[in-house]
């Protein structure tokens, strides 16, 4: 099967340069890419329909006989039209095609056919406009249907897959051994591939998707485990001593068990063993990893070296700079801050104070990536919120180093099913416990007949000098019944806090916009913020008490407790309130369970158990290789199997000098090629 990703589609009959450009469009180059291009659906012709019983609006097969040649004329607009009908025993459908001059030649006078299409009702009776149809002797009972381009039809590619089927080979090695497919009830490899794209009945396509489902998620998860596998990366940076001590007694509080023990793991990785740290610390909202990166940076520093932190934003960056900046400045760490609104004349002071090795800590955005930022004895190398940064730049930033230590940081809360595939090269720790103080958040759910009742809670604590949060979920109002920020602000500014200060953040503003707006907000120029989720992973405020969510069944768990972590972070204290009238039972649960509990780790459980794990991956998890066919937010249950196998064969598969997983290690190695990742 692999060598047959090194033939060029070309080579298939049928498919010369100019159309084998435009497989090249949907990542088709060779025949192997063609094979593993899966229908994105089916229609189903097997199941057929009489004419008497075929109601307008449906989708359906019939059988019918042509009962005269559709002559084909040009109508008005320069569009060819014909028209025909067929019959059954049950009654006639009139069939009418467009743009199809040739149609007279392929539908004959008194020949039976299969036609599938939509029913309308016409005034001539019921019809079908522009049906495919296929001779009874010659049909294929389920159509496979494909992701198309403009001039590339989804039949035109099944031709193509017809021809890239016939290439393989009469014994097909498989690369999952038979011990494991009799374990997990697998299909062989060339079966699966011939019933996905052409099977014979519909319950079969689903044992075809499973095994290959399968395959794609046991490849990517040996993939991962091979990169924690790999030597170590070695480094330069050398770090003899911890000072991990000195720096706790410069805190005017005490760290937790959980941050101390994150601390200590992350030292022990750091110690002048030779190997880069690769570390993962996650935390809840409010458990305190910034603790847990300035300890890091205090060793680092007092070892003679420069360290680098990066955040999403620049009102985080921010943030984190005045926090550094706090702690450390009085000691004598120079710590600096290098963002995009900043000055040129600015930028280039922090930059030859960087090159120079004045800068102990340098805090900054994505900004930091650009080829005119040169560090001095680089070492270590902080991000935030890896899965909304990248794999990509974080490599970036690491080159910048001499193999650099790394220390990622996140306060989304991942079920530990789902770790492994967003933190696969990297070691976990987890801070799993609040710090003491730390405001618990009472949530509540009301709809639409309450909201009167929350609006003057929201005035009472705002009396109070306190201020407060709304969240929608789009930038504009929906026909979906989608509450938008900019409608809901002109309204209760005119309405309900027509009194209040009332300010306005979204996705779609220019960034010194909302920038200019949330520093509005923490200087308290603002009562009430009306955003979109692009405060979900944000500042500190305090003074923000209340955090107000409409339309909440549209969020899931993790999103709405990540919302909830921008209130409760002074000493006032603080509520969440959720706004659904949505009925539906599991819309209900999920919102009660956010009410029942503060903990992270268990909302992202049970998200997990509720709604799969898209929420933990968006549309596109960074730096993961490119899946065909399995789908994280639904295969969660074959994923599970995957890891199970993973693990069995795991010894066995990373001892290359044995055969039985060399087929899975090919692999392994053409889907890691994709996103530029090399595994031996």
């Amino acid at each position: 099967m692999a060598s047959l990703y090194e033939i060029p589609i070309e080579k298939i009959n049928g498919i010369g340069s100019k159309r084998a450009r435009l497989f090249e469009k949907l990542g088709i180059v060779s025949v192997g890419d063609l094979i593993r291009y899966y229908p994105r659906t089916y229609e189903n012709w097997s199941v057929v329909t009489d004419m008497a019983n075929a109601e307008p609006g449906a989708v359906c097969c019939v059988r019918g006989e042509v009962e005269y040649s559709p002559a084909a004329r040009v109508a008005s607009g320069g569009r060819w039209i014909a028209t025909t009908r067929i019959s059954d025993s049950t009654g006639f459908i009139n069939l009418t095609f467009f743009n199809n001059p040739y149609i007279s030649t392929m539908l004959r006078s008194g020949k039976e056919y299969l036609f599938y299409g939509k029913v309308s009702e016409s005034p001539g009776g019921r019809e079908m406009v522009n049906p495919q149809f296929q001779d009874t002797g010659k049909a294929i009972p389920i159509k496979p249907i494909y992701g198309q381009v403009a001039g590339l039809s989804s039949k035109q590619i099944e031709s193509g897959v017809r021809g890239a089927l016939a290439m393989l080979p009469e014994t097909v090695k498989d690369p999952i051994p038979d011990d494991i497919r009799e374990k997990y009830g697998l299909l062989g490899l060339k079966e699966a591939l011939l019933t996905i794209h052409f099977p014979s009945r519909t319950e079969d396509i689903e044992n075809a998707r499973r095994r290959l489902i399968f395959e794609e998620l046991l490849v990517l998860v040996l993939g991962l485990s091979s990169m924690k596998n790999m030597p170590d990366k070695l480094t330069s940076v050398t770090i003899k001593k911890s000072y991990t001590d000195e720096f706790v007694k410069l805190l005017p509080f005490s760290l937790t068990r959980a941050q101390r023990k994150a601390i200590d793991d992350c030292t022990a990785d750091i110690l002048a063993n030779g190997r880069a740290m690769n570390r993962l610390v996650q935390g809840d909202v409010g458990s305190g990893k910034t603790m847990v990166a300035a300890a890091v940076a205090y060793t680092c520093i007092k070892n003679g070296f420069f360290f680098n932190d990066t955040a999403t934003t620049e009102i985080l960056a921010r943030q984190h700079y005045e926090n550094f900046s706090e702690l450390l400045t009085p000691i004598g760490v120079n710590v600096r801050l290098l963002v995009g609104s900043m000055t040129a004349k600015q930028k280039r002071e922090v930059l030859s104070e960087l090159k120079s090795g004045e800068v102990d800590i340098l805090v900054g955005t994505h900004s930091l990536i650009s080829d005119d930022v040169v560090f001095s004895d680089l070492g270590i190398v902080i991000t935030d919120e890896q899965h909304r940064f990248g794999v990509r730049q974080r490599a970036t930033l690491l080159a910048k180093g001499a193999s650099p230590h790394l220390l990622v940081m996140s306060a989304t809360p991942i079920p530990r099913t789902l770790a492994l595939m967003i933190y696969g090269d990297l070691d976990i720790s987890i801070i799993d416990e609040l710090p003491p103080g730390r405001q618990t958040v009472d949530t509540f759910l009301i709809d639409d007949t309450k909201r009167q009742r929350a609006y003057n809670f929201l005035k009472k604590n705002i009396g109070e000098g306190r201020q407060c949060y709304i969240v929608c979920p789009a930038v504009e109002n929906s026909e979906t019944g989608l509450i938008g920020v900019e409608e809901y602000a002109a309204d209760i500014r005119k309405n309900a806090f027509a009194d209040y200060r009332v300010g306005v953040l979204h996705g779609k503003m220019r960034p010194a916009d909302k920038d200019l707006v949330m520093n509005d907000f923490i200087a308290g120029n603002i009562d009430i913020l009306v955003s979109t989720t692009v405060i979900e992973v944000g500042v500190d405020v305090p003074n923000s008490t209340i955090m107000m969510i409409e339309n909440a069944e549209r969020f899931g768990l993790s999103q709405l407790h990540q919302l909830r972590g921008r209130v409760g972070r002074g000493r006032f204290k603080s509520y969440c309130i959720l706004v659904s009238d949505a009925k539906g039972d599991d819309a209900n649960r999920r919102l009660k369970a956010l009410c029942s509990t503060n903990d992270g780790f268990k909302i992202a459980d049970e998200d997990l158990k509720l709604r799969g794990p898209g929420d933990f991956f968006g549309s596109r998890q960074h730096g993961l290789p490119e899946l065909k066919i399995a789908d994280l937010a639904e295969n969660i249950d074959v994923l599970r199997d995957a890891q199970s196998a993973a693990k069995d064969i795991m010894d066995g598969y990373i001892d290359s000098s044995d055969p039985t997983y060399r087929g899975l290690r090919a692999e392994v190695r053409l889907l890691f090629d994709n996103v530029g990742t090399q595994l031996n």
